[in-house]
């Protein structure tokens, strides 16, 4: 995705359910008005979701999810409702789409039933309406067709509309700042920062800080003490990149505030309460106990990478336990059975959605496993978590 584009994660995803052959690849398709999914009668044609970042009017900048058929069959096919059912952790709008000549089965009842218990606003299209009588049966369902596009601008704007409730006014950072407040962000450049771009979280930040008046000064590490010296004025803050930390904190005066992107993700997409409630579980991790480390993006790890060489090093370091157990997982994938860990340490989560990052931590939380993120467990760790907290106060509290 360009530099210029929404990323991702901050995109609406819509997700189509249902089972197979009830048109769900032929509604995804009338509905962006493109040939986003293959169309066929052959049962079960879906079978990983596909997901497509793109605009679509009139709800702006989207991500479509088609999915697998809810009654497929087999080993196989289980494994493909396993992922549809899945995809619900990070649906910001379902669309379940039902055969109006079949009306709702079992299968679709029990996937109503999972997205109302998860809170997703949705909507039940029966499709197919040009074969059978079909009349809509609440403010949640629609009788249409794909194949002469019947009501399809209607479902476009249900869809719209839903999509209105998943809307917050949350900001990275920008809601701590005055008009032409000067911030400076520390962008370490090492042998595992991508070449040529700075990171989604880092990106981010400084637009978040321009889009509201305030300044951006962007620089590495190794040039902090010189930049702070030839300011004309005192920045607000100090915001650092978690590897940096250690030296970062040592760098900026007591007078200058200072955090992380990662704590700053922390409270933008998870719950940084939680993340401080957690990160106290270092001092109780015992011999040969388990933690499980997560990213929610998929890179190419290098020498040195932070979640599987510097974090582990870190952790052994400040318990001065040698024999601890660390498990990994990235991108989509997040460890169904959480009961084996003494703790979870997650990245900010800047590649997911907030959905999908807060089904994430209500799992840990739900089975009653401590869960903190990067930054907050490296700021722990090297003495400065309570001055990292200074632009929350209300969690800063908690270490009082």
């Amino acid at each position: 995705m360009s530099l210029n584009a929404t990323p991702s994660a901050d995109r609406v995803h819509i997700a189509f359910f249902g089972r197979r052959n009830a048109g769900k690849s032929s509604i995804v398709n009338a509905v962006t008005g493109q040939n986003l999914a293959i169309v066929s009668d052959v049962l079960g044609t879906t079978t990983d979701p596909v997901l497509k970042a793109m605009e679509l009017l009139p709800l702006g900048p989207v991500v479509i999810i088609d999915t697998p058929g809810i009654d497929d069959v087999g080993e196989l096919g289980a494994l493909r409702v396993k992922r549809s059912y899945q995809v619900l952790n990070k649906t910001d709008v379902a669309v379940l789409v039902v055969d109006s000549s079949l009306g709702m089965t079992p299968e679709d009842t029990a996937l109503l039933q999972k997205i109302r218990e998860k809170s997703i606003p949705y909507v039940v299209v029966y499709n197919k309406c040009d074969l059978t009588t079909c009349t809509d049966m609440g403010v949640n369902t629609l009788c249409v067709s794909a194949k002469d596009g019947t009501r399809i601008h209607e479902l476009k704007e249900t869809i719209a509309r839903l999509s209105k409730t998943q809307e917050t006014d949350k900001r990275i950072i920008s809601d701590k700042l005055q008009q032409n407040d000067l911030v400076v962000l520390v962008v370490p450049i090492d042998s595992s920062a991508p070449k040529g771009r700075l990171i989604l979280p880092q990106q981010q930040t400084i637009r978040d800080i321009i889009d509201h008046h305030a300044a951006a000064v962007v620089i590495q590490d190794t040039e902090l003490a010189a930049t702070l010296g030839a300011l004309a004025r005192k920045p607000k803050m100090v915001i650092t990149d978690s590897q940096a930390f250690a030296k970062v904190s040592k760098l900026t005066p007591e007078d200058i505030t200072l955090t992380s992107f990662s704590i700053l993700f922390a409270n933008y997409k998870g719950n940084l309460r939680l993340a401080v409630q957690g990160v106290t579980a270092l001092d109780r991790l015992q011999s040969g106990d388990s933690i499980l480390i997560s990213e929610g993006c998929t890179h190419h790890r290098q020498c040195g990478d932070i979640g599987t060489v510097k974090l582990p090093a870190l952790i052994r370091k400040y318990t001065s336990l040698d024999d601890l157990k660390f498990s990994w997982t990235s991108g989509t994938e997040f460890a169904e059975d959480l009961k084996a860990y003494r703790l979870i340490i997650h990245c900010g989560g800047c590649m997911l959605n907030e959905r999908e990052m807060q089904y994430r931590l209500k799992c840990a939380e739900d089975e009653g496993v401590p869960i903190t993120n990067y930054g907050t467990a490296i700021a722990y760790m090297n003495g400065i978590l309570k001055r990292s907290l200074a632009p929350f106060p209300e969690i800063q509290a908690i270490l009082s």
